[in-house]
């Protein structure tokens, strides 16, 4: 397969602009001739389906919750960047590319981020248009606080609620067009295919969550906006719903799924607390503005926080990175935390968590100004640990939380299917091998309001309308193949639960695929994984019915795809044979134990291509060209 990114040329700033202006358009009045499928309502698929609607675009648009506020982006904390330099600190567009292209370790496509960079100003606009209540200074401006990988402020916020702001703001104008007729909304739906004929995406079969009912759609263009897949690890920060189904699914008709091992560990999450939780709590990367990572400086030290002194204390991020300190970004906050844990430092009960003190900012600020900025958040910490913040410190420990890989988009978002683009977390294209805190709801809104709306116009005034309808044989096929794996999963009738093979697939991800990996342990695991599968498909035990709300079906069929997909994660870890940001490959370190690069041979887009069940999948390569950022070894010091 040949992958053709569709860069256009001509100097980075200005490549965006014209490619605007190159793109072929659809007329007012012909926009109501089309019809587009847009899966998923968070932040992309929400902006992008109200932006659509509001072109006069017709859209179908379909919802895994019962209600479009339930999205995933609604649990995002801290906040979303955007180069506005209201600090006049020193920030711009092209600080923000750069700090985006260094957080990434050089693993993403420049043209794409300094794209998002240009819009990011936009999206603060077009939000508090919405009137998205962002935090505010004495003078009126719209605030900012800084997160990891910057040294400028440029992180806008509302508390410690960011995402459901933003996603009520998304869901507003959705809601308008829902009102208009526009957007037609279908909840409680899952996408389990997606229809092609003539190698070109024309629908999108999914299953009725309530009534089982198994339901068909087509359209002149499908967009998946269905988030990441951070679910294969079983714990992680991601809503229970969250899977890899849709991006899967597509895969096997023809999407290439790049980097699929480019995972992110977050630095700040409450800590495992015992062997039956379902999934972890995220602790906002904002509260490392103020707060201080420590742990004790001898090993074994079981003493309270508050009984051992400051001369006892190792503010270890301070200690190895003086620039950044706190702020580093979030791969190698997380890698340090381990290691300080597997050095035996490690606090709690488990010995697997490391302090995050707010005493030296509440001493400084006083209780009312942390109170004010995070005061949701040590609520919620309170809530389920039963312990105060202001008084103790928090234990946190990295936990998975989202996924830079995804389907390999070119330039216009359009995956290798043509006619099927892909918005937010659901690609590849921005983040590299670790994303900077605040960017996912920046790159979700950039995609959603201001790219799609553009990139899909060109094709749709190439391709014309479509002339297939659900009645296609195409449609009756794909319907078929997912009546056929229900009945299936139902029929097996085995001794072990879907979740009990979810959290052995989780344990075998995190142990041997999670925040360090080596070639050894790779190839275990691919051995181990594809046992559990075949185990999976004799012994699993789905009850209930098909045509009936089904809950272990529903999960049944995820998991499912999580054991196939977390093999290819592992083929695409183990194929590269280098550490770069999130993918830590313990062979490949400096001196100082950070990630090593190599240039020379990996510095590409790996892009996987199916090619059935029982084959391996292929790889094709898009190559990676740095001409405005140099490449070098990261530094955080």
């Amino acid at each position: 397969m040949q992958l053709d990114s569709k860069v256009p040329g001509g100097p980075i700033q200005d490549k965006w602009d014209k490619h605007r202006f190159d793109l072929k358009l659809v007329n007012p009045a012909n926009k109501r001739k089309y019809k587009v499928i847009v899966v998923g309502t968070g932040l992309g698929g929400g902006a992008a389906a109200a932006s659509l609607a509001e072109l006069g675009y017709n859209v179908l648009n379909f919802c895994i919750q019962d209600s479009p506020r339930r999205a995933h982006s609604i649990a995002a904390q801290g906040g979303i960047n955007a180069a506005k330099n209201y600090q006049n600190d020193g920030d711009s567009i092209w600080r923000l590319f750069y700090d985006t292209v260094k957080g990434g370790d050089f693993r993403a496509r420049e043209s794409n981020v300094y794209r998002l960079a240009q819009v990011s100003t936009e999206i603060i606009d077009q939000c508090v248009a919405q009137g998205v209540p962002f935090a505010r200074e004495y003078g009126g401006l719209l605030d900012n606080r800084s997160f990891g990988g910057a040294q400028v402020s440029r992180t806008f916020y509302a508390r410690g609620q960011t995402g459901q702001q933003l996603l009520l703001g998304a869901y507003a104008s959705l809601s308008r067009q829902i009102a208009a007729g526009k957007v037609k909304m279908f909840s409680r739906r899952e996408m389990l295919d997606v229809v092609t004929v003539d190698e070109r995406a024309r629908g999108i079969v999914v299953r009725n969550l309530v009534t089982g009912e198994i339901e068909k759609y087509a359209a002149d263009a499908v967009v998946l906006a269905t988030g990441g897949y951070g679910n294969v690890f079983f714990l992680s920060t991601n809503a229970m719903a969250s899977n890899v189904t849709a991006t899967y699914r597509a895969y096997k008709k023809g999407a290439c799924f790049a980097n699929p091992c480019f995972t992110q560990i977050h630095p700040t999450c409450i800590p495992v607390h015992g062997d039956y939780q379902s999934k972890l709590t995220l602790m906002s990367e904002s509260l490392r503005n103020d707060g201080r990572v420590w742990v004790p400086r001898e090993p074994g030290d079981k003493r309270p926080p508050n009984e051992i002194p400051e001369s006892e204390r190792d503010y270890y991020l301070e200690r190895k990175y003086p620039s950044f300190g706190n702020l580093v970004p979030r791969d190698v906050a997380s890698r340090n935390a381990k290691e300080q844990c597997d050095q035996g430092k490690g606090v709690g009960e488990t010995g697997y968590a490391v302090y995050l003190d707010f005493a030296d900012a509440i001493e400084r600020d006083g209780k009312a100004v942390i109170e004010k900025k995070y005061g949701n958040l040590f609520q919620m910490y309170e809530k389920i640990t039963a312990q105060n913040p202001y008084e103790v410190p928090m234990m946190i420990y990295p936990a998975v939380h989202y996924t830079m890989g995804g389907l390999w988009v070119d330039y216009n978002l359009m995956s290798t299917v043509p006619g099927m683009y892909v918005l937010g977390e659901a690609n590849f294209s921005d983040h590299g091998a670790n994303r900077l805190g605040a960017s996912a709801l920046m790159q979700g809104l950039a995609d959603g309001y201001f790219v799609i709306p553009y990139t899909i116009g060109d094709f749709l005034a190439t391709a014309g309308t479509n002339d297939v309808t659900a009645d296609h044989p195409a449609f009756t096929e794909s319907e078929d193949a997912v009546k056929a794996q229900a009945t299936k999963l139902l029929s097996i009738n085995g001794k072990r639960t879907v979740d009990d093979f979810h959290k052995e697939l989780g344990h075998i991800m995190w142990e041997y695929c999670g925040m360090a990996r080596n070639a050894e342990g790779l190839r275990k695991a691919q051995g181990l994984i594809q046992k559990l599968r075949a185990e999976f498909w004799e012994n699993v035990l789905v009850p209930g019915e098909e045509k009936d709300l089904n809950q272990s079906l529903e999960r049944a069929g995820r998991v499912a795809d999580f054991l196939e997909f977390g093999e290819l994660m592992v083929i695409d870890a183990l194929h590269r044979e280098e550490s770069c940001g999130g993918h830590f490959r313990e062979e490949y370190q400096t001196e100082e134990n950070e990630a090593k690069r190599d240039d020379e041979n990996f510095c590409y887009v790996a892009a996987w291509e199916y090619k059935g069940d029982d084959e391996a999948p292929v790889l094709n390569k898009e190559p990676l060209e740095f001409e405005n950022v140099k490449l070098t070894q990261r530094s955080y010091k």
